[in-house]
């Protein structure tokens, strides 16, 4: 029998820093590279080498490049997800700042709630879920009013500051399409082979790296058309690029495309997802540091609220799974142990540790004479389906 090792606490500690810090300097480095790139053959360039590098990753590894339906579906959800909203995210930071970009960004989960109509009555009813998305409103109508009459505004730049928010706007839109579209296939081909009468087998599908890998093609080969059509790349000097914006796109494909988005899979498959969504917490916050450290920006007090409102309206909208996850009701567990050891005399202690240590274990060992009925039981009961996404 071969024993399963668990990951090291300092690979998980090193992983999770990736996702924090690389994925927040993101949108920094997009504002820096945007010095010497236009925006679309920045995408273009960035997904082009990140998509060809991790397919041939995948190829190197022996896994199945090509299924019709599944190269369909990841390019239905690559033109949402990578190609309409980083395309507004890059866009867009030709105009405002790379930390208002970061925060519009996180303020995705609006939509999710709004658009997600499945999931109207649980979302609607949920009063902390309400107010997360009132108090998510509130912050980004704060950051409009910041950009279009704060001390950076002035009569040459504010329409386009405005317009650029909006664009930045109806890229999360975009994001949240794709991301349903995606959650809802999976969902639905489930469902009609769980409703299906005749036993059959799960249809054949990839694995997500190689998904990822069409989906940054798809996105890499728009971003080249448009470059092309609006004569971004007739205009473009590649020898005319200094060294240090080269850098920024090599940062963006290595480490913002391949390391981080490696980081976060691995990431889902060790730790809970609830722990892991963390990341849209800290990278607002790296990305604002980063501006107020090495851009010209100016920090407002405003963004910093709007920041803060946004943020803790991220964690209302969130707040039922992070209440039922196991990390809280773990917490919950102890604090009543040590209220129960507080009050109890100490005679009774030991039993109290004996009867949460009891609770604690899932099940029991199985008699003798039990193992052959749970043996039989087990080999009639059908193969747990667990999605690939996370279990290749």
């Amino acid at each position: 029998m071969v024993k399963s090792t668990s990951p090291s606490g300092s690979i998980i500690i090193f992983a999770y820093l990736v996702v924090y810090i690389v994925w927040g300097s993101t949108f920094f480095f997009i504002e820096k590279a945007l010095h010497a790139f236009p925006p679309f053959v920045l995408g273009s360039i960035r997904f082009i080498i990140a998509g060809s590098l991790l397919m041939l990753y995948c190829w190197m590894k022996g896994y199945k490049i090509y299924i019709k339906k599944a190269v369909k579906d990841a390019a239905l959800v690559g033109f949402l997800l990578l190609f309409i909203d980083m395309a507004a995210i890059i866009w867009s930071e030709q105009f405002i700042s790379s930390a208002i970009v970061s925060i519009l960004s996180a303020a995705t989960a609006i939509w999710f709630i709004i658009l997600d109509k499945p999931k109207w009555k649980e979302n609607f009813s949920s009063i902390p879920t309400l107010l997360g998305l009132i108090l998510g409103f509130l912050g980004v109508v704060m950051l409009f009013a910041e950009q279009i009459f704060g001390p950076e505004a002035n009569a040459g730049n504010s329409d386009k500051k405005l317009t650029a928010m909006i664009v930045m706007t109806l890229g999360t839109i975009g994001w949240t399409v794709g991301s349903l579209i995606s959650k809802y296939s999976k969902n639905s081909e489930k469902k009609k082979l769980n409703d299906s009468d005749a036993p059959q087998e799960p249809e054949e599908d990839l694995n997500v790296m190689v998904k990822t890998a069409w989906q940054m093609v798809v996105a890499g080969t728009a971003f080249t058309t448009v470059a092309l059509l609006n004569g971004e790349y007739r205009d473009f000097e590649f020898s005319a690029v200094p060294t240090e914006y080269w850098g920024a796109m090599i940062y963006l494909a290595l480490m913002g495309s391949i390391l981080a988005f490696s980081c976060y899979i691995f990431l889902l498959q060790v730790r809970p997802a609830t722990e892991v969504s963390t990341y849209a917490y800290v990278n607002p916050i790296v990305a604002l540091i980063l501006v107020h450290f090495f851009t010209d920006h100016i920090v407002s007090r405003m963004q910093i609220i709007g920041l803060a409102v946004v943020l803790f309206s991220v964690l209302l909208m969130n707040w039922n799974l992070y209440r039922d996850s196991d990390i809280i009701r773990n917490y919950k567990r102890r604090r009543k142990i040590r209220k129960l050891r507080h009050m109890a005399p100490k005679s009774s202690i030991p039993r109290i540790v004996e009867v949460a240590e009891f609770i604690q274990k899932k099940t029991k060992k199985p008699k003798d004479s039990e193992k052959s009925t749970d043996t039989k039981a087990y080999k009639n009961k059908e193969p747990k389906n667990f999605d690939q996404e996370f279990y290749d």
